[in-house]
């Protein structure tokens, strides 16, 4: 059995060098100061549940880990000799030592079953059990309940057809608060990321040196259509569980200024920025200048390509959770639905270019590329129209919205991947200057 003790002790001298090795670990762009075992948590012998507290210059950040001395690098998750007993204690409904496993009201779970670690590893752990189940354990932690199952259960309480049950939950509390751990979903294995999708659908046509986009086999514009229309409906089924209201004049206001500030904060890090300041600060001024009355509601809040599954029913929309980036509070503040379009527009244009990173300039291969990003946009745009207000009616407050999530993407890929800011920088480039 793990001494908690010798544990903690043991956390403390090695996570500073491992945390930063890790898919999950969200702060690889700072040096880590200390790390504090808050609590150790034994769960059965030789699995113990860990909260740590990681101090980084100007942060300080939750994470949770599961650990057994037996499993190949102390992380149990990846272990299927003992990640089965997550899920076991989550259909048995039991609480070990204030941590609780829970199942949804009216869910039976199969036991018995093995957890494999998805292929892919995100800011999150996924275990896959069977062809049944998805158990995604949350490795950034924040007080209170996680957006994400929030988010589902008010879906699923609307009958949403987008969205993957959710089937069980593991929580706790930190100094009084509730926490999420984990969240425990149906699998769909039939399931085809969007972004693979889409990855596909350029590759074709950049194979072919004389055909347009509507041409190719791979087109994408169909199915483009279809995720506007699945989009739409879910954020008509989140305004139905959740309301929604106008959003009046501070409410513009904050928004605006919290795009300047995000400006103001990545200038400082990305001189490469500096030469279109001028121009998104007027853009975002104009935003202001030209919106007019506005719904504002619970939104998906970090909506791409690779938040979305292709099923053989259709599209479904997953991780809730939000920007990584932003606070709780920012969080579940209300916002446009267009958030999450222009997020989704954002993700067309990465998908066309992702062949062009780190590549000789090809004024051809651009131009295939730019044709592609225009006929999925317009695709998409059509295929929310048809469900609600077209998103185009509302242009500067889009185009507003587009170039933010640029600026998100510009410190995203100067700290995690330089080769890759060409891609936002470029994009920042021709909509400050109207060639999009």
């Amino acid at each position: 059995m793990i001494d908690p003790d010798e544990l903690a002790d043991k956390l403390v001298t090695t996570l500073p060098d491992v945390l930063p090795t890790l898919r999950w670990f969200g702060g690889k762009d700072r040096a880590i100061t200390a790390v504090r075992p808050l609590r150790t948590t034994p769960l059965a012998d030789d699995l113990v549940h860990v909260v740590v507290e990681v101090e980084q210059p100007g942060r300080t950040e939750l994470y949770q880990l599961v650990i057994s001395e037996h499993s190949e690098g102390f992380d149990a998750t990846a272990d299927p000799e003992r990640n089965g007993l997550l899920l076991e204690k989550i259909a048995a409904g039991e609480r070990v030592n204030g941590i609780e496993f829970a199942h949804e009201q009216g869910v039976e779970l199969r036991t018995a079953l093995r957890g494999r670690p998805i292929g892919v590893e995100q800011s999150n752990t996924s275990l896959i059990y069977g062809q049944q189940y998805i158990l995604k354990i949350y490795r950034k932690l924040a007080r209170g309940e996680n957006r994400d199952l929030v988010m589902h259960r008010a879906l699923r309480s609307v009958g949403c057809e987008h969205i993957a049950r959710p089937l069980g939950s593991i929580s706790t509390e930190l100094d009084g608060e509730p926490v999420t751990l984990a969240m425990l979903q149906e699998f769909l294995p039939d399931a085809v990321e969007g972004w693979d999708m889409a990855k596909t659908s350029v590759r074709d046509l950049m194979a072919e040196a004389d055909l347009h986009a509507f041409e190719v086999g791979g087109d994408f514009a169909g199915e483009a259509h279809r995720l506007g229309s699945a989009v739409a409906k879910v954020h008509a089924d989140l305004a139905e569980a959740l309301g929604s209201r106008m959003a009046d004049d501070d409410a513009v206001t904050r928004a605006i200024a919290g795009m300047q500030r995000r400006l103001n904060t990545v200038l400082e890090a990305v001189p490469e920025l500096g030469r279109y300041s001028d121009a998104l600060r007027s853009s975002f001024d104009e935003a202001r200048r030209h919106v007019g009355a506005i719904p504002i509601q619970h939104v998906h809040g970090d909506l791409h390509l690779g938040q979305v599954l292709r099923t053989v029913h259709g599209w479904l929309l997953i991780d809730f959770e939000g920007e990584p980036a932003a606070g709780v509070e920012e969080r579940n503040a209300l916002r446009s639905p267009l958030r999450d379009v222009a997020g989704m527009l954002r993700s067309f244009d990465y998908a066309a270019r992702q062949l062009l990173v780190g590549q000789p300039d090809d004024d051809q291969l651009a131009y295939r590329a730019m044709e592609w990003t225009k006929r999925n946009r317009a695709a998409f745009c059509d295929g929310y129209a048809e469900v609600a207000a077209d998103p185009r009616d509302n242009a500067h407050l889009l185009r507003a919205f587009e170039l933010d999530k640029a600026v998100y993407e510009v410190a995203y890929e100067h700290a995690n991947r330089p080769e890759w800011l060409t891609v936002p920088l470029s994009s920042i480039a021709r909509m400050t200057s109207g060639g999009e």
